[in-house]
């Protein structure tokens, strides 16, 4: 071959590699998550891995997910610019540890050209992502407002705990308020943030224990937190306490309905962590066809009974 030939050839060579990598679409997605403090966000934490393990093998070469844990909103916020910075990410998927503090960061990497999912903790500002992916939380309200309205016969005392303070802890505590203002013999004693955290929520618990001498039943807006409830309420040997409505399918709380062995617990409300793997395989896929989600994705929220808990018992999951 002479030189003139191999030097086209060469440049041949050359254009085809770059075709190819031109061809070659791919997606530097960043997910922001909070770490691992509590049951359910284990659960997140397990799913978020399980997404990344999941694209990256099915797209190699395409796909890049790195998985951020964070112990609180300003951890979270700065994890946000070193993805941003150092990962140099063009997708973001975030379950924002609070929804005020993380608004801004999160519109300031959405100003930059970052395609932004939020899941489940909305943010302040929904002009600051593109979509939104979580559980029906009206229905995670609504759901235990209903049923305790009915086991109490439209009378008697509560008490409850929310989560950390968002717009889905929001959500919910107002559609459950909605409903108790069809009961009005129903009273709300008090209702207090014990964020998610059985700790927390043993503390609270505690208070409730010693300021109300009479409580006829607990919402407590997720199934950590009941768990704090229960030793509280076992601890004061109090007797009064009928129901502790608990939430988001707990494996250890779906098997105590299933075997109806604590007398407190009679039901329960869907809430899987899973829809962290979904919002991320979502948002991967569409990104690497160029696309969009819907602005809005609900997964919904149903109630589990002793009838049907097997259908929502995952021993092998994390929460």
């Amino acid at each position: 071959m002479n030189f003139r030939n191999r030097v086209l050839a060469l440049a041949v060579a050359a254009f085809g590699a770059v075709g190819a990598q031109a061809q070659e679409t791919k997606v530097n997605l960043g997910v922001a998550i909070p770490a691992a403090t509590h049951a359910f966000t284990a659960g997140i934490v397990f799913w978020a891995n399980q997404a990344k393990k999941d694209l990256e093998k099915a797209h190699p070469g395409q796909i890049k997910v790195t998985v951020k844990t964070a112990s609180g909103a300003p951890e979270q916020a700065n994890q946000l610019q070193d993805l941003l910075t150092a990962t140099k990410i063009d997708t973001l998927v975030i379950f924002p540890f609070e929804s005020a503090a993380l608004t801004k960061p999160v519109a300031q990497a959405k100003a930059k050209g970052v395609y932004v999912t939020v899941v489940d903790r909305g943010l302040t500002d929904t002009s600051a992502q593109d979509a939104y992916v979580s559980g029906d939380n009206t229905a995670f309200g609504r759901i235990p407002a209903e049923y305790l309205a009915k086991a109490l016969n439209g009378k008697g005392n509560i008490v409850a705990l929310r989560g950390i303070p968002t717009t889905i802890d929001n959500e919910r505590m107002d559609a459950f308020t909605a409903v108790m203002k069809n009961h009005p013999d129903i009273k709300i004693l008090d209702a207090k943030h014990g964020n998610w955290n059985r700790d927390d929520a043993f503390k609270v618990m505690q208070d409730f224990l010693t300021r109300f001498k009479q409580i006829d039943a607990v919402w407590a807006a997720d199934d950590d937190m009941a768990v704090g409830v229960l030793k509280a309420i076992e601890q004061a040997k109090r007797k009064d306490i009928k129901i502790v409505f608990g939430g988001a399918g707990m494996k250890s709380m779906v098997k105590t309905l299933m075997e109806g062995s604590n007398p407190l617990i009679q039901a329960n409300v869907s809430y899987s962590p899973k829809f962290m793997y979904d919002a991320i395989k979502l948002t991967a896929e569409a990104r690497l066809k160029g696309e969009k989600l819907p602005a809005s994705t609900i997964i919904p929220s149903v109630l589990i009974t002793k009838e049907n808990a097997k259908q929502y018992y995952f021993p092998d999951s994390p929460f």
